[in-house]
């Protein structure tokens, strides 16, 4: 009974201590209240009042800023003003000097057009002068070559006759000799000592010696042989008449114009077209077999221009060989000449070399004079004692 009352009295105290106690709390709650309040009041009123000061300063600052970039503002304007004038006139300058520099240089362009259409305008007129010129010349060419298809003709006719051949071939040969050989080299119409008359002969040297050239003109039967419009057998029989007139020709000329002691051992048989030539090379190997072996040499206008050409080369050679004891002894001469042109400019030389030392003595002399009126010009007649004099004195002995 008695822990009951002891409880009881204990949650009496208990609760009028927390009575007690939310009376006290809800005291300093409003008294807490209160002095947040007053606080934040005061710090509403400092801040109001730093705000006030804070937008005065800025404005002052505002303003102090707005003076100054207004002044700014004014003298960069005032410069940009001043050097916008001073690019104007360098501007106004640069144009007037750039204007006079294109209106000069237009004047050249302009001369120098005029000068180029001047030479155009020359150049075309003696263009059309020369292309009237070639026209003329073309009509003439024109004229030439109808008088020259009648020649052909003309030329066709006298082929067809034997003789007339012959004396072609003779003319041709003529034409090729007298062209690359020197007169007292070569005979036309030359009689042998058997009496036999040959077309040409070349005097040469030793080895070769004289060789016999003997024109011929195959060409009948070399017609047939490239006419188309004949048959097979026309066509063998020419090829065997070709052959057989070939043949001949060189036992002919074998047998006229080799002799022996008096000609070389062989002779040329001139053939005045390339195409008897070239047939005979290219489809008839046994008539070539003959020629060399009876030492006749077939040739060509083409192949007896280069042993004509090399026939000329070994005459050159020769007189060249005959005169070598002149060129020796003319060669002796020169070197004599030279040895005494040598000593005589050793000679010069050594006097020049002479010369040149002695100059530089005289240099030499004239630089140490010099040098003595400097020092005159530079010292006092008072300092010029005892010991000065024996340098000088000294100096003189030794130049």
């Amino acid at each position: 009974m008695l822990v009951i009352i002891c409880l009881l009295i204990a949650l009496l105290i208990t609760a009028v201590i927390v009575v007690i106690v939310q009376r006290l709390g809800h005291q300093l709650k409003e008294s807490i209240l209160k002095k947040l309040s007053e606080s934040q009041a005061l710090q509403q009123q400092a801040l109001n009042h730093y705000r006030t000061n804070f937008d005065e300063h800025q404005l002052n600052a505002l303003k102090l800023i707005q003076d100054t970039l207004q002044s700014g503002v004014q003298a960069t304007r005032a410069n940009v003003k001043e050097s916008l004038n001073d690019y104007a006139d360098q501007l106004g300058k640069r144009v007037d000097a750039l204007t006079q520099t294109t209106h000069v240089r237009l004047k050249e362009i302009n001369d120098l057009v005029e000068k180029r259409l001047s030479e155009g305008f020359e150049k075309t007129t003696a263009t059309f002068t020369d292309v009237v010129k070639r026209l003329a010349l073309i009509d003439a060419a024109q004229k030439q070559i109808m008088e020259l298809s009648s020649n052909v003709v003309n030329l066709q006719e006298v082929l067809n006759d034997k003789r007339s051949r012959g004396a072609f071939g003779e003319v041709q040969l003529s034409a090729l000799i007298r062209n690359v050989m020197p007169e007292q080299h070569f005979s036309f119409q030359h009689t042998l000592s058997n009496n036999k008359r040959a077309d040409c002969i070349l005097f040469l040297p030793e080895p070769s010696g004289n060789i016999v050239i003997d024109a011929k003109f195959p060409l009948e039967n070399f017609r047939i042989l490239t006419d188309n419009s004949l048959s097979v057998s026309e066509k063998s029989q020419a090829e065997v008449q070709f052959k057989k007139d070939i043949r001949k020709h060189i036992l002919d000329i074998a047998e006229k114009y080799i002799i022996e002691g008096e000609t070389a051992d062989g002779a040329m048989m001139f053939i005045p077209a390339e195409a008897i030539f070239a047939e005979i090379h290219a489809r008839h190997p046994e008539i070539v077999e003959t020629a060399y072996r009876h030492k006749v040499w077939m040739v060509s206008p083409t192949t007896m221009m280069a042993i004509l050409t090399t026939a000329r080369a070994v005459l050159k050679d020769t007189a060249t060989r005959k005169q070598l004891n002149i060129i020796q002894e003319h060669l002796r001469f020169l070197a004599n000449d030279f040895k005494r042109f040598q000593k005589r400019m050793d000679d010069v030389a050594h006097h020049i070399a002479k010369a040149h030392n002695e100059v530089d003595q005289v240099n030499i002399s004239a630089k140490k004079i010099t040098n003595r009126f400097g020092q005159i010009e530079q010292v006092e007649l008072d300092q010029f004692d005892s010991s000065q004099s024996a340098i000088l004195k000294s100096e003189a002995t030794s130049d």
